[in-house]
Formats: C-alpha cells, structure tokens, sequence
C-alpha cells in the first residue's frame, strides 16, 4: 500500500482526488491544504515556493508518503522543480486539459474550445505553449475568473450555487457560437459541473482527473509499497493549516468520502 498526498491551497483538489481514487482505491490517501493562506493565485511566487516547500519538506517525511500529487494549477505552475528538488519521491502537478480537449473536438469534427481558469493560468506562457502544441489548427478562446473558485469552496461548505452569478460570468460563452469542449483549467471547477453543464448546455467538460490518476498508476508501478495492496479502500486522513470553522464544514464533503475527522497541521 502506498502513501498517497493530494496538495492544494483549498478543496478544489477533492475533484483530483476522486479521479485517483476511483482508479487506485487500495491506498492511504492523505489531503493536505493550505486554508491558511487561500487562494494561492493571490500570492506572489517568491512567497509561494517558500510556502509549499515548507508544509510538504516537514509533512512528507513525518507521514511517509510515496507520492505527492499538487492538485492546484498555480502552484503546479510554480513549485514543481524546487519541490522534486527536495524530495526524493515522484511529485505529479496539473496543467488545462487542452490536449484531450482538442482530441475530442477532433473526433467530433469541432473546433472551438474554451478554457475555463484562473486569470493567472490564462495569462501564463506555459497555457499558450499548450495551445500551440496541442490545439494550433483550432479556435480556442479563454476566460479568466477568481470568483468560481470561491463559488466550489462555499458549495461544499453547503450553501446553494448563485445560477444567475454563474451564468453572467459565463455570457460571453451563451450563444450558438460558444466553445465545445469546455477546459475546467482549476481544479475547483470540476466541483461545479452540475451547475457549468446548466450554462453551457452544448459544451463538453473536460479536467485533468483522469490524466493524473493515469500518472499516479504509472509512477506507483515503480514503488515498492505499491505491491503491499489493502482489500478494501482504508479512511483517508484530512489536514488543514487553520482549523476555521469554514474548514470543518467543509470537512463534511470529505466525509462523504471516506475521510477521517479533519485535523491541523502544525509545523
């Protein structure tokens, strides 16, 4: 059995979770995030890196984990080859899903895919080398919000997703000639696919989920603790960095999981 960590400043990781979880349930999964300091896309990449580095340099070692995935677009972005500098085990990050979505759009004889993320991956060079290598001979066109990843966080602390708030973010996609294949490029957005399908009727959903849980099988085949399987999946374990009551609300999704009580870390 392996120790698996799924990484993020909030819940959004929780859609990555389920993905690596349906395909691998015979593992101790730990969920780390980093409440204290949310969202991630508000702080600059110096303070960045020195963060993720300090949580997982101390959480690593003291729970014996095999395998970090960094379910988090930004902090996938940035830490990545500081953080495989420090540790000695695989660490799995995220990036937009533009190449299956434009697979798919390809299959289907389509051409326009909308990305759906943070301003921040939007703006990024590393998004327009994706599109460039993936999608160059297709319309893809991007849009860039905060204010969804805050609309996942308070679903699952249980309050109703705000339809017309959604749908106003999402005008300039209402109309005939709207994407189809729809890019959940943070992994919160997943979260809200119910509501995002609502909108966008004609659009394909399409994450990374199932990209990485690809990853973590492939990488878990060259660990040793991978051999060591449980029959039956054990209760993951659950840690913040502020036990706020937000968080233990929150918590409630986990639960529903198979999570164990959340509890704080403390380095």
């Amino acid at each position: 059995m392996a120790n698996i960590l799924i990484f993020d400043s909030g819940m959004g990781g929780l859609s990555v979770y389920r993905e690596v979880h349906r395909a691998l349930p015979a593992h101790q999964y730990f969920y780390l995030f980093d409440n204290a300091c949310f969202p991630y896309g508000e702080l600059g990449e110096a303070r960045l890196v020195e963060r993720v580095l300090e949580l997982l340099t101390a959480f690593v070692p003291d729970h014996n984990v095999d395998i970090v995935v960094i379910a988090c677009n930004t902090a996938s972005t940035h830490v990545l080859p500081a953080l495989r500098e420090r540790l000695h085990i695989p660490v799995v990050g995220v990036v937009p899903a533009i190449k299956p979505a434009a697979a798919y759009c390809r299959s289907q004889g389509l051409n326009h895919i909308g990305l759906l993320a943070t301003p921040g991956t939007v703006s990024r060079s590393y998004t327009a080398e994706l599109v460039q290598s993936f999608a160059a001979d297709m319309r893809v066109s991007m849009l860039g919000t905060t204010e969804l990843v805050k609309m996942a966080e308070d679903k699952l602390a249980g309050q109703a997703v705000d339809m017309i708030r959604l749908t106003r973010i999402l005008a300039p996609w209402r109309s005939d000639d709207g994407p189809h294949a729809l890019v959940l490029g943070c992994t919160h957005f997943p979260l809200l696919a119910d509501e995002l399908s609502q909108c966008l009727p004609r659009a394909q959903l399409v994450d990374s989920g199932q990209a990485i849980a690809r990853r973590v099988a492939s990488l878990l085949l060259q660990t040793p603790a991978a051999g060591q399987m449980h029959q039956q999946s054990v209760p993951g374990r659950l840690y913040c960095t502020e036990l706020t009551e937000k968080a233990k609300t929150q918590a409630g999704a986990f639960a529903r999981e198979g999570f164990a009580a959340l509890e704080c870390l403390v380095i």
